[in-house]
C-alpha cells in the first residue's frame, strides 16, 4: 500500500473518530478514572467483539457499561444473572393463546443492541449456553423459530473473581467467545478522593447524553476494517499466538510445561481486529506493534489454559503472556 493510500485512511480515521472524545467526555461525568476500562469498551464497540469484565464488586464495572451504552442511541438491556435463572428468562418463550388456540412468541431481554450480562458467572450452565448461541450465531431459537438479532449486537458481561461465594466458572468455550477479558482494578488515591467528593451524596444524579447513532458506529466499524496492517505486523501477531502453543520454537522452552493449551485461531483474528480498533482510537490509519502490545494481554489472558505445574509455581496466564511478548522479536 502506497503512502497516499495510508494518508487517505488517516484522514478518514481522523474524521470518523471525532465522536470518541465526545463519548469519553460524557462517560467521565459518571465514571472517575478507569480510562483503560472505557477504552476497552470502545474497542469492543468498534471491533464488534464481546467483552468480559472481571473485578471485585463496587469498581464501577456495571456503571461504566451503562454509561457507555447511554452515549449511543441504541436499545440497552441489563440482565442480572442469578443461580435460579432459566434460559427462557433470557431468550423468551412460547405463550399459549387460548382465544385462537395458537402459541405466540414472547421475546426475552436478549433482543436488544447492547446487553449488560451482570454477574454472568452466577448463572447455571443452561443459561450460559443460551447466551453462547446469541453471542456466536447472532441468533436466538425459541421453539422451532429462529430469530436474527439486530446489528449492532454486543454482550458486555461482568463477573466477580471465581473465588467468590456462589460463582460458577464459565466454560472455556464460552470464555473464548469474548474478544477481550479486562481485569478491573481498584482506583488510585487521587481517584478515590474524587469518587468520594462526587458520589458521597444521597442522590448523585448525573445525566449522560447520547452523542452518536448506531449508523455512526457502523460507519466507524467499516473504517476500522480499512485500517492498514503491514505483513510484518500480521506475522508478528501469528508469532505471538503460535508461541502460546509451541513455545520451544521461540526460545521459550522454560514455559512449555506451564501451558496446557495455547490460544485458538480466534485469538489471532481478535488480536488483529482489536489492534485496528486501538489504532482507530489513537486517530491512526495503520497498526503499529505498540497497538498489539497494548491490547495483547486482554485478548490472550483468558485463552491460555495453564498447567498444574504453573499453578504450583504460582504462575498466571498473564505472567506467561508477558514473557512471550518480551521474547518475540518486534518488527
Amino acid at each position: 500500500m502506497g503512502n497516499n493510500e495510508i494518508t487517505l485512511i488517516n484522514e478518514k480515521v481522523k474524521k470518523e473518530s471525532s465522536f470518541i472524545e465526545a463519548i469519553l467526555l460524557e462517560a467521565r461525568k459518571v465514571v472517575v478514572g478507569q480510562r483503560d476500562l472505557l477504552e476497552r469498551l470502545l474497542i469492543g464497540l468498534l471491533a464488534d467483539g464481546h467483552i468480559l469484565l472481571e473485578g471485585v464488586p463496587g469498581l464501577a464495572k456495571t456503571t461504566a457499561v451503562k454509561t457507555i451504552s447511554s452515549t449511543i442511541q441504541t436499545r440497552f438491556q441489563r440482565i442480572q444473572f442469578t443461580p435460579d435463572m432459566l434460559p427462557a428468562d433470557l431468550t423468551g418463550t412460547l405463550i399459549y393463546d387460548q382465544k385462537n388456540g395458537e402459541f405466540t412468541v414472547k421475546k426475552g431481554p436478549i433482543f436488544a443492541n447492547i446487553i449488560l450480562a451482570d454477574e454472568i458467572n452466577r448463572a447455571p450452565a443452561k443459561v450460559q449456553s443460551a447466551l453462547l448461541e446469541a453471542m456466536q450465531e447472532r441468533q436466538i431459537t425459541i421453539g422451532s423459530e429462529t430469530f436474527r438479532l439486530d446489528n449492532p449486537f454486543l454482550v458486555l458481561a461482568t463477573q466477580n473473581p471465581i473465588e467468590q461465594e456462589g460463582t460458577y466458572p464459565l466454560p472455556e468455550a464460552q470464555v473464548d467467545r469474548f474478544m477481550l477479558k479486562v481485569k478491573v482494578d481498584y482506583p488510585n488515591k487521587a481517584e478515590e478522593l474524587k469518587i468520594l467528593q462526587r458520589m458521597a451524596v444521597t442522590s448523585a444524579n448525573m445525566e449522560v447524553n447520547a452523542v452518536i447513532s448506531p449508523e455512526d458506529l457502523l460507519r466507524a466499524r467499516s473504517v476500522v476494517n480499512e485500517i492498514y496492517m503491514d505483513e510484518k505486523i500480521e506475522k508478528y501477531i501469528v508469532d505471538i499466538v503460535t508461541a502460546t502453543r509451541t513455545p520451544e520454537e521461540y526460545n521459550l522452552k522454560d514455559i512449555k510445561t506451564l501451558i496446557q493449551y495455547g490460544a485458538s485461531p480466534r485469538a489471532t483474528i481478535f488480536l488483529a481486529l482489536a489492534s485496528k480498533a486501538h489504532a482507530f482510537l489513537q486517530g491512526r490509519g495503520y497498526v503499529t506493534p505498540q497497538d498489539i502490545k497494548s491490547i495483547g494481554l486482554d485478548v490472550l489472558r483468558h485463552r491460555i489454559i495453564i498447567s498444574y505445574e504453573a499453578e504450583a509455581e504460582e504462575k498466571t496466564s498473564e505472567d506467561l503472556i508477558k514473557r512471550i511478548f518480551d521474547e518475540i522479536e518486534v518488527p
